[in-house]
């Protein structure tokens, strides 16, 4: 005869692998919840970034769009552009500082780079905008906002087509600050997003130094 098993404990080849106790005795404690990854988890996250740089970038273009450009290209121009480059600086080294506290930090180094290549590159096209406005000969053929929005895109993707490309020495410097800015922007601030996530990643994960001191 088979002794009966004790209540709560599971019998094998009975209740199966997957089935321990069933009723905790006097003091035990239910096991804890598993924790969920800060920030949420599931598509959300995603959802919510994507969303937010869609906007950022739509609300910039807007602005573009809407500025008044009829102005000539004078020296305040050349300053408003410096000002304008330094800006996007400051505004990447504050989005390596989000990234670094960032709950998902990959998400947030995306929403970075939609945040300040845009702008960077809007930055450009209006200083083209404004030096074909007041020299029409500075290009192959006079620029609207769209043309200025097209030509930066091509000399950031250094496509070049060749069907605008620039005339006058002041059109040439321009370009050529222009293409140096976006080999930095490429090389260095894509280079800093990435040791940002990188550091991040091993910041929170179990066992880190920084974990362990938390």
């Amino acid at each position: 005869m088979i002794p009966p098993a004790p209540q709560g404990r599971s019998i094998a080849g009975v209740d199966g692998p997957a089935r321990t106790e069933r009723h905790p005795g006097p003091g035990t404690a239910d096991p804890p919840p598993a924790e969920q990854p800060p920030g949420g988890s599931g598509r959300r996250p995603v959802v919510l970034g994507a969303t937010r740089t869609l906007f950022t970038t739509a609300g910039m273009i807007g602005v573009y769009f809407l500025l008044p450009l009829d102005r000539g290209f004078t020296t305040r121009t050349v300053i408003g552009l410096a000002a304008g480059v330094l800006v996007v600086g400051l505004l990447v080294a504050w989005q390596v500082r989000l990234i670094l506290r960032a709950p998902h930090p990959a998400l947030r180094a995306v929403e970075g780079i939609a945040l300040s290549v845009p702008l960077f590159l809007l930055l450009f096209a209006t200083a083209y905008v404004q030096l074909s406005g007041t020299d029409p000969g500075a290009f192959t053929e006079p620029l609207d906002r769209v043309d200025g929005l097209y030509f930066v895109v091509t000399v950031f993707a250094t496509v070049g087509f060749g069907d605008i490309s620039p005339v006058s020495t002041v059109a040439r410097l321009l370009t050529t600050v222009h293409m140096v800015g976006d080999l930095v922007l490429i090389g260095l601030v894509l280079r800093l997003f990435l040791a940002a996530v990188n550091r991040r990643r091993r910041t929170t994960e179990p066992g880190s130094s920084s974990g362990a001191a938390a």
